[in-house]
């Protein structure tokens, strides 16, 4: 699960979100798993920090679910890395996900929105 960078901003992420984060970041590129833990952390800010722990065994469940497929290569400084890149199984994945996140934010928008108007927000 990522993790948030600093102890006050601290972000809990539902779970489930790290494959759409992971997904969204292939539809970037090919990308090894540090590529893609580095491209999360940046592109959110240096709030979201994914660590191996977490990364790899979504990346194989995602693989295996044809998610996204993989090859080793070797990379710029001579290193074999396993770089994996979105299947067409994952774009089709990764709409969905997109859309039923925007649900989501729409739902959750509309019951926040609802709290501070009558005057209950935290």
């Amino acid at each position: 699960m990522p993790k948030p960078r600093g102890g006050q901003n601290r972000i809990e992420l539902l779970q489930g979100t790290l494959d759409l984060l992971i997904l969204q970041t292939l539809r970037w590129g090919p990308q090894h798993g540090y590529g893609i833990s580095s491209a999360i952390r940046v592109s959110s800010g240096e709030r979201l920090d994914v660590d191996t722990g977490s990364l790899y065994p979504a990346l194989h469940r995602l693989e295996r679910e044809g998610s996204v497929d993989s090859e080793w290569k070797v990379s710029e400084n001579k290193q074999r890395v396993k770089v994996y890149r979105l299947s067409p199984g994952g774009r089709r994945r990764l709409t969905a996900e997109r859309s039923r996140w925007a649900e989501l934010l729409e739902a959750m928008g509309g019951v926040l929105g609802t709290a501070a108007k009558k005057g209950t927000e935290a």
